[in-house]
């Protein structure tokens, strides 16, 4: 079973996900905070790499674009698996809706389309753990280019459900996700990107009729 069903979301209001007020305090973050410490935490790893441990800069840019690309893939898996992971329990649905689920049903809820700094925080330091052990100095580029995929992956994000439809190239993203949300939420797992939809074959089923509720001034129109 999905564990998002396609259904009429609401524009307005913010459920409550804990009955602990710290906890559902902490459910809650501004776009702009993580997007500042994962743009921090880039710019010191390249210039860490390259003051102290000497990597020319075209090896720096060469394992930066390296780690973008594989955010787009850990993107893409993390989002067609782990937030639509099927419900087949009360454990799991529970889980799903707190991880996704909700952001189906409040799109706009704009608090809720970034993980807490403290989490952040924790997460980018078990990723330079895991990497600095398989990649070794090289984690510094590689790591950098992927928090700046997780950062440029929130911006695109908060945008396509916070702003209207851009008149440019940008806009195949908007019309990407809102086709994930309102009309096949099996399909359209990019939200950065949409290379891995189209390796996988997960890009949405040619419909000419479906396809109008793409075609809004915003994806939540």
């Amino acid at each position: 079973m999905e564990s998002t069903k396609l259904k009429r979301p609401k524009h307005k209001g913010s459920p409550q996900l804990f009955k602990n007020p710290i906890l559902e305090k902490l459910t809650h973050t501004h776009i702009s905070l993580p997007l500042i410490i994962f743009s921090a935490i880039s710019a010191a790893l390249i210039y860490y790499g390259i003051i102290e441990k000497g990597f020319e800069t075209p090896q720096i840019i060469l394992l930066f674009l390296a780690g973008l690309l594989f955010f787009t893939f850990v993107e893409y898996i993390m989002h067609r698996y782990l937030y639509h992971i099927p419900a087949t329990s009360e454990r799991k649905k529970k889980i799903s809706y707190t991880m996704h689920g909700v952001h189906h049903d409040y799109p706009k809820d704009k608090s809720r389309l970034a993980m807490p700094p403290v989490l952040s925080l924790v997460v980018a330091t078990v990723l330079f753990i895991i990497y600095r052990v398989v990649l070794g100095d090289y984690v510094f580029g590689f790591l950098a280019g992927f928090l700046i995929g997780y950062a440029g992956y929130l911006a695109v994000h908060y945008s396509v459900h916070a702003f209207k439809v851009p008149s440019n190239f940008l806009k195949v993203l908007w019309h990407h996700h809102s086709i994930h949300h309102y009309r096949e939420p099996d399909r359209a797992f990019g939200v950065s990107s949409t290379l891995w939809d189209h390796i996988f074959r997960t890009m949405p089923r040619k419909n000419p009729i479906g396809r109008r509720a793409a075609t809004g001034t915003s994806i939540d129109d």
